[in-house]
């Protein structure tokens, strides 16, 4: 067994979806019916839905599963391409069918009274998700993410979409990924080997590194594009949300999702209470795991 699969002792299970519909018959005729993997954990009346960005899983929920699980039901979803997940060569890797799927996973488990748990890109992929089903959700902790379009692309994030040459770094040597190791932190130097190993397991090889690629380039640059158009609705429905508790823990020192994108949430969503961790990077799981547990506990404890 490898070292980072003792910080992962859960039971995996899978949900078999429709195959995605991809404009060509050849394509159709050739991609299987792809599984989305998740882990379910612990009981109760409350359900917390643990939703990743790129280039994690569900790993980086390792500790949630295992606090929480004591006092509440507990899903964290690999998504398509990612974590334990099946990782097809042509699918569409895209915020829609992200979506899509996180709601086929919310309805097949009939989850209800779910605080949902979002980082990075599981913020945009948790809130539209939710805003389809806004019944079903009793509370929001939102972690260094976004849900409206991007204000800015970050240098580091731009170089990565140069054509064949960001595809190529992405995929054949896996920069993105391993550099996130590194440059997502500020209260750590450096990442325990096996945390940094189970970070990147799934992510062994060009095929398996899909989504780390599409994810990226789903990034919209213009109001044109439909995942442009997605994030345009996901901000306008946030004022769905202003009737629940929100948490938001935020750490200061991300290049990537920087303060304004902190503020703008916080117009959206008055009422959140927010930590902000001054010494704490991108990967808010891995530095600050302790602080996320407190306000997802004060989140599910101020549902009526």
């Amino acid at each position: 067994m490898a070292d980072w699969q003792t910080l992962y002792p859960f039971k995996s299970n899978f949900l078999t979806a429709a195959p995605p519909v991809l404009g060509t018959s050849a394509g159709n005729a050739q991609v299987p019916t792809p599984r989305l993997h998740y882990l379910d954990e612990g009981s109760g009346t409350n359900t917390l839905l643990c939703v990743h960005g790129n280039p994690t899983w569900s790993f980086t929920y390792r500790e949630v599963l295992l606090q929480q699980r004591t006092s509440a039901r507990v899903i964290a979803v690999d998504h398509m391409g990612c974590g334990l997940s099946d990782k097809p060569a042509i699918y569409p890797y895209c915020l829609d069918q992200h979506i899509a799927n996180l709601s086929a996973l919310i309805e097949h488990l009939d989850l209800r009274r779910v605080t949902l748990v979002v980082h990075d890109w599981g913020g945009a992929i948790g809130l539209g998700a939710a805003l389809r089903a806004p019944e079903r959700i009793s509370g929001l902790v939102l972690l260094n993410t976004a849900a409206f379009p991007p204000p800015y692309v970050p240098l580091r994030i731009a170089a990565c979409r140069i054509p064949i040459l960001g595809e190529w770094a992405m995929r054949g040597l896996n920069l993105f990924a391993r550099a996130a190791l590194h440059m997502t932190l500020h209260r750590l130097s450096s990442l325990p080997p096996a945390v940094a190993s189970g970070l990147i397991a799934p992510y062994d090889s060009w095929a398996h590194r899909v989504a780390i690629a599409r994810f990226v380039q789903d990034i919209p640059s213009r109001p044109s594009q439909p995942t442009w158009q997605r994030l345009e609705s996901i901000e306008r429905g946030l004022a769905e949300f202003r009737r629940l508790p929100v948490e938001i823990v935020w750490g200061m020192h991300d290049w990537c999702f920087r303060p304004e994108c902190l503020d703008r949430l916080h117009r959206a969503l008055p009422q959140a209470q927010v930590t902000r961790l001054d010494d704490v990077g991108h990967y808010v799981m891995e530095e600050a795991s302790q602080e996320v547990n407190q306000a997802i506990t004060r989140c599910v404890g101020n549902q009526r």
